[in-house]
Formats: C-alpha cells, sequence, structure tokens
C-alpha cells in the first residue's frame, strides 16, 4: 500500500511539472514597404499598431527588421488563442475607428505598404517557452527555414528534439521558438524557428563550430541512414525593434 502511494505521489509531482504543450495558433506576418516608407511603419506600429493589436485579444510576439533589407521588409509573430479568434480578432481590428484613422493619418504622404505575407504556425513539442526579453542588450536573430524531403519531416523534427537543439546551446546559440508552418494549399509543413546570438559574426561562428562536432555528425549521420531528410535551408539575420518584446 505504502509503495503504491509512493507511485501516486510521484505521479502527481511529475505532471505538475510537466510541460503544458503551447496550443496558441501563430501568424508570421511580413509587411513589405513603398520605398522611403518603412520609417513610417515603425512609427505606426510603435505608437499605435501593437497596442491597438493588445485591445482585440492579440499578443505582440516579437517584431524584427532584416539586416539586409533589400525588400523594406517588417516581420513579426503574432499569438492567439485559436483560429478562430486570430479571425476574429483581425475582423474587429480592421473595424476598430482607432485604427482607421490611425491608418489615414499615417499615409497621407502616400501608402506605406506594398504587399503582406502571411505564414500561420503551431509551435513544435520541443519550443522553450516564448519570453519577454529582460535585459537592455539586443541581439541578433536569425529565423532559419528547412524544408524537407517529401515524407520526412517527422524525421527533421525528431533530429531537432532529441539532439540539434542541444548542440545549438552548447555552441553558444539560444533557442527562442520553434514552429511547423500551417500551408494555405495543404502541401507538407515546413520547420520554421528562431535563434539569438550576441552578433551575425558570432551566429556564423556559432554553426561552423556545430557542423564540426563530432556528436552533431553522429546524430546527423544517424537521421540520414537511410537517404538526405532536409531538401533546403533558408537563413535570415534580423534585429529587434526597439519595440519589440523580444530583444
Amino acid at each position: 500500500m505504502k509503495n503504491l502511494i509512493l507511485i501516486a505521489l510521484c505521479c502527481i509531482s511529475f505532471g505538475s511539472f510537466a510541460k503544458k504543450p503551447d496550443t496558441r495558433y501563430y501568424e508570421l506576418r511580413i509587411y513589405y514597404c513603398h520605398p522611403g516608407r518603412l520609417d513610417a511603419l515603425l512609427n505606426r506600429f510603435s505608437n499605435h499598431t501593437t497596442k491597438i493589436f493588445e485591445k482585440h485579444g492579440m499578443t505582440n510576439v516579437g517584431y524584427w527588421i532584416p539586416n539586409n533589407n533589400t525588400e523594406n521588409a517588417l516581420y513579426y509573430i503574432l499569438s492567439y488563442p485559436s483560429q478562430a479568434a486570430r479571425d476574429t480578432s483581425w475582423s474587429h481590428f480592421g473595424k476598430d475607428p482607432a485604427w482607421k484613422a490611425v491608418a489615414s493619418k499615417s499615409e497621407e504622404s502616400g501608402k506605406i505598404v506594398a504587399k503582406v505575407t502571411s505564414i500561420f504556425m503551431n509551435a513544435t513539442d520541443f519550443s522553450p517557452k516564448i519570453k519577454a526579453s529582460q535585459g537592455n542588450e539586443d541581439r541578433t536573430f536569425e529565423m532559419r527555414t528547412y524544408t524537407a524531403h517529401p515524407g520526412k519531416l517527422p524525421n527533421v523534427l525528431a533530429r531537432f528534439r532529441d539532439h540539434t537543439v542541444k548542440l545549438f546551446k552548447k555552441h553558444g546559440m539560444t533557442n527562442i521558438a520553434y514552429f511547423t508552418t500551417i500551408p494555405k494549399d495543404g502541401s507538407q509543413s515546413k520547420l520554421l524557428y528562431f535563434l539569438a546570438h550576441k552578433s551575425e559574426a558570432a551566429g556564423k561562428a556559432s554553426f561552423d563550430a556545430f557542423r564540426i562536432d563530432n556528436k552533431w555528425i553522429q546524430a546527423r549521420d544517424a537521421s540520414e541512414k537511410d537517404g538526405k531528410i532536409v531538401e533546403k535551408v533558408e537563413s535570415i539575420y534580423m534585429s529587434p525593434t526597439s519595440f519589440s518584446t523580444i530583444r
């Protein structure tokens, strides 16, 4: 009887500390501005848009500008309790008189945004808890997108879950968040994740060390015993905006 009680207590204790799954609905939005209009967009977000988002139940996760910003782009992530909540929030946002007034005022000198790209995402089961930054020193962020060979995304996720995220940390990289995309056309999802580095140079140096780590080589070779699992990797280094919650 005592043994049964101990087992039950252990189960309760373990359950209380177990990580709760992140079931929020995430959206990565990329705004491509007309030439010379990025500053106007940043001012609008800093002074108005982020607050109106919060008013309508959207959570500001992070805002970044590419270091090589040839397309005058702003990248940002919002989260919502669900897809339905997302649609409702945006509907209310678009009808909000405060937003309409801000949009009209900010575009007196011309349109700001030329194009918007939206990518919906779910957090992976190994993604860290996303936390607002506490320090005053800005970091460099890297957004990496992995396209897996057909049917191989589960293998990619398993390799990250079991090996890669730990090795990233070993080599001085900070794991910020990991997502799987939700394609609109029903195609295979991608792995999209964010790392933080002290600088772009530090990030590249960390990856150079990571790639020659024997533990990584062993994990990579074991995961690819039946063939390559990653078809393409895309990387963008970015800097946080002054109003980003993650910096």
